[in-house]
């Protein structure tokens, strides 16, 4: 297959990012424990106040992960059209998340984990790094955010 698209330029890569975090609702998240045994699942997102928003039993691995962690990498696409985000983890109580973004998961999802068990803890993982790219050819420039700040 040859692939003759022009390559995006920086700021429609962040157009596009921002727009993918708005409209999908699944996010590969990546963690990983103490010893370093990784752990990948997929879990329903909401992008509220320039962050990531999830929420998973405390008591799972991902959920102990991002708890005692405190960082995660994110990840939308297949290998065709990648977006990677790198972040740090804050953990809240479903009594102690704020309400815009426990509401905005409900309208986007039609889930509240609020009232589901109280295992549910909520993380948000706010950006210090985003990656996007189309294939081989867009690797250079695929950089859009460093240190928390986009670069687009």
């Amino acid at each position: 297959m040859k692939i003759t698209n022009p390559v995006r330029s920086p700021e429609r890569r962040k157009r596009e990012v921002l727009s993918r975090l708005e409209r999908e609702t699944d996010v590969w998240v990546a963690t990983a424990d103490a010893a370093g045994l990784p752990c990948l699942v997929p879990l329903w997102f909401v992008w509220h106040g320039e962050a990531v928003w999830v929420s998973t039993r405390i008591t799972s691995p991902t959920g102990r992960n991002l708890r005692d962690g405190g960082r995660a990498r994110l990840a939308l696409g297949d290998t065709r059209d990648v977006v990677l985000l790198d972040g740090e983890v804050t953990v809240f109580s479903s009594a102690d998340v704020p309400g815009p973004a426990a509401e905005a998961l409900r309208a986007k999802t039609g889930w509240d984990p609020r009232g589901d068990s109280p295992s549910y803890a909520w993380f948000r993982l706010r950006p210090y790094a985003v990656e996007a790219w189309h294939g081989e050819r867009e690797l250079r420039g695929r950089h859009l955010m460093r240190d928390g700040v986009w670069t687009a």
